[in-house]
């Protein structure tokens, strides 16, 4: 997800043409790498960084509340592997995202913090930028952060029911002449993918609603605050935050699982894009 964030310093022009996507009769307010190609690398950099300090904030609330210390000198003293942040055994301590509120204040941090940075490396598109943290706190945090939140509530509420009603292999089976026993590990592996369809498209389901509902609320939100229509869509940089909401799902689920603790090391790097996309946020 990381990725998606650009130091490149690319232009594009376009002659007698104009972009798909671009309505020349209604003032608009979109967010692509047009926008902020005239950015330095120096600036591109300074609003990462104050991203990634927005985040320190409540990323050392929820480490404190994990037990972990916020004391430099002990934290140094202990290895890398162990510290909040990387840390994914669920022995003795560790931090897990398996809450929704715990994703919306490190990304209200990171968006705070590319906010900061993009004022102070770009003060004349002010008003991009709050437009931007509107769109990315509401249309790529909040709502579908929300919608995932409940549809894990809601699917682990009725987990044993919906694992019940999918079809499993309880006989041994006899494959190309070859006797298949029904503990055997083919088998096993069949039944855990079986059992979890309905987790895959409980996830997905909402997560689809989410990024939909996020997006008009977002826009709409907007369009009264600025009275100017908005016809920002959906773009590839709003799923990076996305990858959050699979993680909570997941951590919800297995919560107290290596895997589920392991997920949740990806969210912080995944919280930077909001971050750094409302501080590079430019008007047309």
């Amino acid at each position: 997800m990381i990725n998606k964030i650009s130091f490149a310093d690319n232009k594009k022009y376009y002659l007698n043409d104009v972009p798909k996507g671009v309505n020349k009769e209604v003032s608009t307010f979109t967010h692509s790498y047009l926008e902020h190609s005239d950015l330095t690398l120096k600036q591109k950099a300074t609003v990462l960084g104050t991203s990634a300090l927005g985040m320190a904030l409540p990323l050392a609330f929820l480490s404190k509340k994990a037990g972990f210390s916020l004391n430099p000198a002990k934290i140094f003293k202990t290895p890398i592997k162990d510290w909040a942040l990387f840390k994914y055994k669920p022995v003795d301590k560790v931090l897990e995202f398996d809450e929704g509120w715990k994703i919306i204040s490190v990304a209200t941090g990171s968006v705070a913090g590319g906010f900061a940075g993009g004022v102070l490396v770009d003060k004349d598109n002010i008003k991009a930028k709050k437009r931007e943290v509107l769109s990315q706190l509401l249309g790529d945090v909040i709502v579908p952060i929300s919608c995932v939140w409940a549809g894990a509530k809601l699917f682990k509420h009725y987990e044993t029911t919906l694992q019940k009603l999918m079809p499993k292999i309880n006989n041994n089976l006899k494959i190309f002449g070859k006797n298949i026993s029904k503990d055997s590990k083919f088998v096993n592996i069949v039944n855990t993918i079986s059992e979890n369809i309905p987790n895959a498209v409980a996830t997905l389901g909402s997560l689809g609603v989410g990024i939909i509902a996020g997006n008009k609320v977002s826009n709409e939100i907007n369009e009264k605050l600025y009275n100017m229509k908005v016809e920002r869509g959906i773009k590839a940089t709003d799923f990076a935050p996305h990858v959050d909401d699979l993680c909570l799902s997941i951590s919800m689920v297995n919560s107290g699982s290596t895997l589920g603790t392991l997920l949740g090391r990806v969210i912080p790097l995944a919280l930077l894009v909001p971050g750094y996309e409302t501080g590079t946020a430019r008007e047309k």
